[in-house]
């Protein structure tokens, strides 16, 4: 509507700073095709109008679209700024990024930008987000003591790459410091603390959140719910849930993902109908919880009819491989393996290995060779290096007593030089939160 009056009444495009407002409205409202038409059609634009747009391929998961459209930023004679590289850096955020994030880094550091405090922080969270521990190390050392935000993202970032024990000493070196905490440093810990096998420091890091008047925040109350459900008190979780005064969506999926974790099936699906109750949208995650439970307690029936009401509500349309594999799991388990390999081959979107591997291991549990070579077969033919699928394979011919097919499938395995990676366990050393 206001497009329309601007464009009705001459100010658009015309004018730069409507324009670049639109620009903006369109990016934060997720319709990037709708901001990138407003800007071509501009008849001048700045470096807020190129930045805005920028930031909404960013927000989009768009980081070759944003990197595009730096280059020809650049191209049109208007130089990126501070914002710009940091939304451009904010784009890149998984390790298939990493090679266009470096280049991204290296015209920071031509245009002497790299020690800015929010550049610094960006380029962090960056080179954590992509898995590169090698970068982030180097960027590590130039944080300043005193710096909140970077030391923020330094222990976010650190937590992002399972280093727990670094995140712990990071924590309380910023602490000897003096360097202030706030809630993206406690909600960064929780997650750290949640991820590991060390419950006295999270008790140590609640009784800090308490005494620095951090605990009503929603998001360290949702860290909190997470960490000690991760921890298996669900008891804890469930009263810090039942205390926060105005839970949102991640409140509710985090109890539901600790319920879910530690078999909890039936009270996920009392959870879930309460927040059906209360009018409380669920998303994507909260349905994952939701059909991962029914599928560990054996609840078919209900597993079924909360995957139907996915497709009823609109929610199928973002379905994506973890939810199929849940069903095919849920069904697979009950031993209903037909119907499983049924839905696979109706899926809407491509089967990946998760899918697969879930119908093989029904397979497996209940001695089904037939399917089994026909899933496995197909794994194999998409992901040739998958110890998995080999694996399975071998032990379901075991189960039936085909000792010579399983051993023929291992010789194969053998001769692509393809090893299945041992499991392992760690014990952690506590330490004290000063």
């Amino acid at each position: 509507m206001l497009h329309g009056v601007a464009l009705k009444c001459g100010v658009c495009p015309s004018s730069v700073v409507v324009g670049t407002v639109l620009v903006d409205m369109y990016a934060k409202c997720h319709d990037v095709s709708a901001a990138q038409r407003v800007l071509e059609e501009m008849e001048e634009k700045n470096v807020a109008t190129f930045t805005a747009l920028v930031s909404g391929f960013a927000l989009a998961r768009k980081p070759r679209d944003a990197m595009a459209l730096v280059r020809e930023m650049q191209r049109s004679g208007v130089a990126p700024n501070m914002m710009t590289y940091s939304s451009l850096l904010s784009s890149f955020a998984s390790p298939e990024d990493l090679d266009h994030g470096r280049q991204a880094h290296c015209a920071v550091v031509k245009k002497g930008l790299e020690h800015n405090q929010y550049v610094l922080s960006t380029l962090l969270t960056m080179y954590s987000k992509c898995g590169s521990l090698e970068d982030f190390r180097k960027l590590q050392t130039a944080v300043s003591c005193q710096d909140q935000v970077s030391l923020n993202s330094v222990i976010s970032g650190l937590s992002s790459l399972g280093r727990g024990d670094e995140t712990f000493h990071q924590f309380m070196e910023m602490r000897r410091n003096g360097a202030d905490t706030d809630m993206f440093t406690f909600a960064s810990m929780l997650k750290s603390i949640g991820n590991s096998s060390s419950l006295l420091e999270g008790r140590q890091v609640h009784a800090l959140i308490l005494k620095t008047g951090h605990d009503s925040n929603v998001n360290v109350q949702n860290g909190l719910i997470s960490m000690y459900a991760r921890h298996g008190k669900i008891g804890e979780s469930s009263d810090i849930f039942a205390s926060a005064p105005a839970p949102d969506l991640v409140s509710w999926n985090s109890l539901l993902s600790g319920y879910a974790q530690h078999g909890y099936g039936h009270e996920v699906v009392e959870v879930f109908e309460q927040m059906r109750r209360l009018n409380v949208q669920p998303d994507n995650t909260t349905f994952l919880m939701l059909l991962t439970a029914c599928s560990h307690v054996g609840l078919v029936d209900k597993g079924l009819e909360y995957f139907n009401l996915m497709k009823t509500d609109g929610f199928l349309a973002g379905a994506r491989q973890e939810h199929y594999a849940c069903i095919v799991d849920l069904l697979g388990r009950a031993g209903h393996l037909q119907e499983a390999e049924s839905l696979v081959h109706d899926m809407p979107i491509e089967p990946g290995v998760s899918v697969y591997r879930a119908l093989l291991s029904a397979c497996q549990i209940h001695g089904n060779l037939e399917i089994a070579i026909r899933v496995s077969t197909r794994l194999i033919e998409l992901y040739p290096r998958d110890s998995s699928a080999h694996v399975q394979l071998s032990k379901a011919f075991a189960g039936d007593g085909h000792w010579g097919s399983a051993a023929e499938v291992r010789e194969t395995m053998a001769g692509k030089g393809i090893v299945k990676n041992p499991a392992w366990s760690c014990v952690q050393d506590q330490m004290q939160v000063a």
